[in-house]
């Protein structure tokens, strides 16, 4: 079994990575949000109450990929060379997916995760209004399947 990086006999620490050579990473996270159609017929047709679904969501999400080493509290800071976030429609949901690069000394798969996850609650959040049931409730809405798809490291 493999052991933890971030844990020894002392406490946590945050890995070094100093001695490690920089090079080309990339990952690439996906999700979905489970809607009703109809709400899915709105944001496709741009009649939220809210504004521009699609393109909030993207903004949020880049932003949430720029902040992960100030919400996870041992992920290096990591100068990023590019963020993409894309979003598939089907019937009931929307995937999301953010593919994060970097040219560094450590992966970028937890700012791909962070990317996709608040892409996701954005959308949520832009459409509460209309999934909510008459009680208040979000009996179809639901965030699932949040993973990374594919991490890259460039050997050099």
């Amino acid at each position: 079994m493999k052991e933890l990086t971030h844990v020894d006999e002392k406490g946590v620490k945050m890995v070094e990575v100093g001695h490690k050579r920089e090079v080309l990473r990339k990952a690439v996270a996906k999700g979905r949000i489970r809607l009703r159609p109809e709400t899915i017929e709105l944001i496709k047709a741009g009649k939220t109450k809210k504004g521009n679904v699609i393109a909030t969501a993207q903004i949020a999400g880049i932003l949430a990929v720029k902040k992960t080493p100030e919400l996870i509290p041992l992920c290096h800071p990591i100068p990023l060379t590019g963020v993409d976030i894309s979003f598939e429609f089907g019937e009931d949901y929307i995937e999301a997916t953010c593919e994060v690069r970097a040219t560094y000394k450590t992966g970028v798969e937890m700012e791909a995760l962070m990317g996709v996850t608040l892409a996701l609650l954005t959308i949520w959040d832009m459409v509460k209004a209309v999934e909510k049931d008459e009680q208040g409730q979000y009996p179809f809405t639901r965030i699932e399947g949040i993973h990374v798809v594919e991490k890259v490291k460039e050997e050099g």
